[in-house]
């Protein structure tokens, strides 16, 4: 991914808790021609912390067995993983300045790794339950699944689960941040409280706050 000195990451911390929050990535693989892209759910293994960078981490999907993507990973084991925000239409009417043109605020991570499916069934059974223990801890109370653990064991025939070992990482985090403080803030809050939501850019402004306020309107 081509990335831009001016929207770097802020921190290895952030492109690790950005895709701890983004766990619904593309997979992309190449088969030779076009390349294959599945959308999976991607968590990190029970105990892992990575400190300030994904690289050397092992990170735990899954996908439906009925989906043949799956099936090219031992000829082919060379993945792409794409996590995302959703994508800010920032509208220039909020600058409050003129000439101006319009952008598009987003963060995005890209992982790049091998993929290994997981053949045990007590493997798979783990990702699973620890899809729903990831997904579940955003919530402010956790859904028990114990009384549905039987559930989880019957429908593993129809599940892949596979394993991801990262090589690299490359971010963006393209938030307004090289507008003047002022600017940045209208930014933020028409993304709050304007015509077209973004909320979860919005966070990620406030988180990242502004580079250079000096660079008003170049």
């Amino acid at each position: 991914m081509h990335t831009y000195p001016s929207y770097v990451a802020p921190s290895g911390r952030a492109i690790v808790e950005f895709v701890r929050d983004h766990p619904f990535a593309v997979l992309a693989t190449s088969t030779g021609g076009a390349p294959v892209a599945t959308h999976v759910p991607i968590v990190f293994p029970p105990e892992v912390e990575p400190g300030e960078t994904l690289v050397g981490t092992r990170l735990w999907g899954h996908m439906g067995t009925a989906n043949a993507h799956w099936r090219q990973f031992a000829e082919r084991p060379h993945a792409l993983l794409v996590f995302a925000s959703s994508h800010a239409y920032v509208s220039p009417s909020v600058y409050e300045f003129t000439p101006a043109v319009p952008t598009l605020d987003y963060a995005t991570v890209h992982l790049t790794g091998r993929v290994t499916v997981l053949e045990a069934a007590e493997a798979n059974l783990a990702v699973v339950e620890q899809t729903v223990a990831q997904l579940e801890g955003a919530r402010g109370e956790p859904w028990d699944p114990t009384e549905s653990r039987h559930v989880f064991e019957k429908i593993l025939d129809g599940v892949v689960s596979f394993t991801i070992d990262i090589e690299s990482e490359t971010a963006m985090f393209k938030l307004s941040q090289d507008m003047p403080a002022d600017v940045h803030g209208r930014v933020r809050h028409d993304l709050l409280e304007g015509d077209h939501l973004h909320p979860d850019v919005a966070e990620l402004m406030e988180q990242v706050g502004i580079d250079c306020p000096h660079r008003a309107r170049e």
